[in-house]
């Protein structure tokens, strides 16, 4: 069955060149997960001691259980689509339902350009930051898991 939810702003993001035809891979996309699965491993373990680091690698958790997603229809987001593209590809097929579980990837997404780019005066980050998050990106990547066994390729 072909997935029809969100195909009009797929189309449209192709049009743009926000995301690209790929090939297919299912392969790409369980290795996509099981990349997600050790950063938050890492995260875990590294968010006392270095609680920037642990943040960028939840936040890259998230982004790639959300790849993991478009890999399997055979979509990847362009450098013209970026990150932001990765979400509103992923979004615009899966809400509703699940679009609100996804939507704390957008905040993320900004705050970690806070530390990718800090200025200062920026809010600093803390073990708290990614105890925060890694249950919502606990939701992301098993969201991904899930409704790759439901998408077939664009």
């Amino acid at each position: 069955m072909r997935w029809e939810q969100g195909r009009a702003v797929l189309e449209g993001m192709l049009s743009r060149g926000e995301i690209e035809k790929v090939a297919a891979s299912r392969a790409q996309a369980e290795e996509l997960l099981a990349q997600a699965r050790k950063h938050m491993r890492t995260a875990r373990l590294a968010m006392e001691s270095d609680p920037i680091g642990a943040y960028q690698l939840l936040y890259d958790a998230a982004r790639k259980a959300l790849c993991a997603v478009l890999e399997n229809q055979g979509l990847r987001a362009s450098s013209r689509g970026g990150h932001i593209a990765v979400y509103e590809a992923v979004s615009a097929q899966l809400h509703p339902p699940l679009g609100q579980s996804l939507r704390s990837f957008d905040r993320m997404r900004r705050r970690r350009n806070e530390a990718e780019y800090p200025r200062l005066g920026s809010p600093r980050f803390s073990a708290d930051d990614v105890r925060a998050d890694l249950a919502k990106v606990e939701a992301i990547v098993e969201i991904a898991r899930k409704v790759i066994d439901q998408m077939q390729p664009f």
